[in-house]
């Protein structure tokens, strides 16, 4: 892990980013959800997050409606796309709110990143196992998601963010902030020569391998210290990426695994937004 662990529980339903700047005067939320709390059944049990996944669709509605409320996000904020393991980025606003909330039918379109530099716009995407990347941009006020599955990291989709970002949106590397979320730990990850070959591809750095090899061609892959050096490469400072030791194989108590339930298992949520101080000063009135 590369500093803090910036993950804490806050509530029996999700982990949430407790690291600066994310937790600064920006009002930043951001976090994933855990697997307990919600109502669904095995092997959904029980916040599924994922209408795909095979539960029940009204389950699933209730379980993100419980999630609203601990987030401050209400459902009809949420932006959400159709997970391709592309490496399509896509930038959304006030008039994307409610976009695939309620439905898989009304999402944004196919895409595996999403930013947003307008506050009140939660950006969500799914996991279970795969690796979730957090970005902000504290000088700009932009934040971002990006859902890196093996397929998606071999494509460079955490520097295709980026450089979305340099090139579209004026905003420095060095200026950039990312956080690694929970995914499946290099221990866990059994992978084949033709896995490795893709990752060879974009490595950046030949002497610094984020696999192992365990015989008849079958490697560890470690993913997230693969999205690590991916970020580095693209010129974020190492002091400015902070990656969590959470493990969703390992922690079966706290997440869903596609690979260890054999792809019948739920799917966590990654969120991020950023309220208005307004917004957020209205929420901590309430409550």
């Amino acid at each position: 892990m590369v500093g803090k662990e910036p993950f804490t529980k806050m509530t029996d339903r999700l982990l949430q980013i407790e690291t600066n700047p994310f937790q600064s005067r920006f009002h930043v939320t951001a976090g994933i959800t855990v697997r307990t709390g919600g109502v669904g059944a095995p092997p959904y049990d029980t916040l599924n997050m994922a209408f795909y996944a095979g539960d029940k669709a009204e389950a699933v509605r209730e379980n993100r409606r419980r999630v609203a409320t601990d987030t401050g996000f209400a459902l009809s904020d949420w932006t959400v796309a159709e997970q391709v393991h592309g490496s399509r980025i896509i930038k959304v606003g006030t008039e994307h709110r409610g976009h695939g909330a309620y439905s898989d039918a009304d999402s944004v379109g196919k895409a595996d990143g999403l930013y947003t530099e307008e506050a009140n716009v939660l950006l969500a995407s799914f996991f279970a196992d795969c690796v979730p990347l957090y970005f902000f941009a504290p000088d700009q006020g932009f934040i971002g998601l990006v859902h890196a599955g093996w397929k998606g990291t071999a494509q460079n989709i955490g520097g295709t963010f980026i450089r979305t970002w340099e090139k579209e949106e004026k905003i420095s590397p060095e200026t950039i902030y990312a956080v690694i979320g929970p995914a499946i730990s290099q221990l866990n990850y059994e992978v084949d020569n033709h896995v490795i070959a893709k990752m060879k591809a974009v490595l950046p750095n030949e002497n610094e391998k984020p696999w192992r090899p365990v015989g008849n061609n079958r490697f560890h892959l470690d993913l997230k210290e693969m999205n690590r050096q991916l970020l580095a490469a693209e010129g974020l400072p190492v002091n400015q990426i902070v990656v969590s030791g959470h493990c969703t194989y390992d922690e079966e108590d706290l997440f869903f695994s596609y690979r260890r339930e054999h792809g019948r298992t739920g799917r966590m949520l990654a969120f991020i937004g950023r309220k208005s101080q307004q917004e957020e000063k209205n929420r901590r009135k309430s409550t």
